[in-house]
């Protein structure tokens, strides 16, 4: 039989994205934020996965596997690391590193600070990160999302509008600063 029609397994296949599908928005980083990444991961590979190999390695040791606890809630959290350390790898090789940090921009760009009022004069400083970096209840938003993109290429004094599920905001620009990430 000729090689061109044997079935290979889909992890020896190459991947190809899907036809028509758009191209993945890149993956704009600090410096920061690209080496907490690679804290995290090198934390996972370097301590995390030693420790619970060594104890699936006793728990095998042990006999009888399929009721083990240890062994079985190790293998569980050995592929929970290994999911999250191939996911990192991924997220680190498609980084592009931007280092705004000490610009001395008159626009809004990645890695800006960005203090903005509302129509009710209520202000709020807001900093423009990489996906990987934002936090629940920080002050960083991801460069994607609505505010962001709305704010990008403003100037101090710009009125720009942002679309959200309540409808349409009015944000004034008050100031613009460049401060280094961490």
């Amino acid at each position: 039989m000729k090689a061109g029609f044997i079935r290979r397994p889909r992890a020896l296949q190459a991947e190809r994205p899907a036809a028509g599908a758009a191209p993945a928005p890149p993956n704009y980083i600090s410096p920061a934020g690209l080496k907490r990444l690679s804290d995290e991961r090198a934390h996972l590979w370097k301590v995390e996965r030693p420790r619970i190999v060594e104890t699936v390695t006793w728990a095998a040791a042990n006999g009888d596997r399929s009721e083990n606890a240890d062994y079985l809630y190790g293998k569980r959290r050995l592929r929970e690391i290994d999911r999250r350390v191939r996911f990192l790898t991924k997220r680190i090789d498609a980084a592009q590193v931007v280092d705004n940090a000490g610009a001395s921009h008159e626009k809004v760009f990645f890695g800006a600070t960005v203090t903005y009022a509302d129509a009710t004069g209520a202000e709020r400083t807001i900093t423009i990160v990489g996906a990987d970096e934002i936090g629940i209840g920080d002050d960083r938003i991801s460069w994607r999302s609505p505010i962001a993109t709305a704010l990008l290429k403003a100037r101090v004094d710009d009125e720009v509008t942002v679309r959200t599920p309540r409808g349409e905001r009015r944000l004034t620009v008050l100031d613009i600063r460049y401060d280094p990430i961490t």
